[in-house]
């Protein structure tokens, strides 16, 4: 947040995506964290290059030291942090913290899913919308969401960044999110799955199908959809 609030500084990575010091130094203090507090277990970081002994461990924390760069560079205040643990390549815990809003969403294999918001903790639900459907979508990816906006059964369409759109769908704000390309990574899917699925709500792939973590290939070549139910998510899934 003191570089949010400050100066900073923009590079283009390999992939054409931005990057600013508050990426690498976010990642920075999260993995010094980690690696402290759990030394046998694997880092899948962004920022970092790849150590693929990650594959031989059981335990690998997957981290989105800033996920939403591009927010955090137009300063919309939606940018996130993602962190999660996968435990023999399914998501046992997630956390995603909003830092401008002061929020945080988490969920562990064993708990409900929380939001800490102002320093109070609460249980959060999704919503049992079936119809009347808020859609969230991507802020500066809108043609993520454009197919839909005359579909019958959603009401509105909000455009906002980074997993805080699932933290919207875990708390019951909003209803489905669904990105149809190929680019997003394991840490930009990793928390967000387990704090919806513990909220009561799912997140599969773009044809319904469930996810492993900690692969050799973290690209989630066939996309993702967050729906507040199965049903919802049978309605928009797409067909192989």
């Amino acid at each position: 947040m003191d570089i949010y609030h400050d100066d900073f500084t923009i590079n283009i990575k390999n992939d054409n995506s931005e990057v600013t010091n508050a990426d690498i130094a976010s990642e920075s203090i999260i993995k010094e964290e980690l690696s402290k507090n759990f030394p046998s277990y694997a880092i899948l970081s962004e920022e970092t290059t790849d150590n693929l002994d990650r594959l031989t461990n059981d335990y690998c924390w997957i981290v989105d030291p800033l996920d939403g760069t591009k927010d955090f560079v137009n300063k919309t205040n939606n940018f996130a942090i993602n962190i999660a643990l996968a435990y023999k390549q399914e998501i046992v815990l997630g956390v995603i913290a909003v830092p401008c809003r002061n929020i945080y969403y988490y969920a562990c294999e064993d708990t409900d899913s929380y939001k800490i918001e102002n320093g109070l903790i609460n249980k959060i639900n999704v919503s049992n919308r079936r119809k009347d459907l808020i859609m969230v979508t991507s802020q500066f990816f809108f043609k993520n969401g454009s197919e839909y906006e005359k579909n019958p059964l959603i009401k509105k369409m909000i455009a906002i960044g980074s997993s805080y759109k699932a933290g919207l769908i875990a708390e019951g704000k909003a209803d489905l999110c669904i990105k149809d390309d190929p680019h997003t990574k394991e840490w930009d899917t990793a928390p967000s799955e387990i704090i919806v699925s513990k909220a009561g709500g799912l997140m599969k792939d773009k044809y319904g199908n469930p996810r492993k973590y900690n692969k050799k290939d973290y690209y989630n070549h066939d996309g993702f959809i967050i729906a507040n139910n199965e049903e919802v998510l049978n309605i928009f899934k797409k067909a192989k």
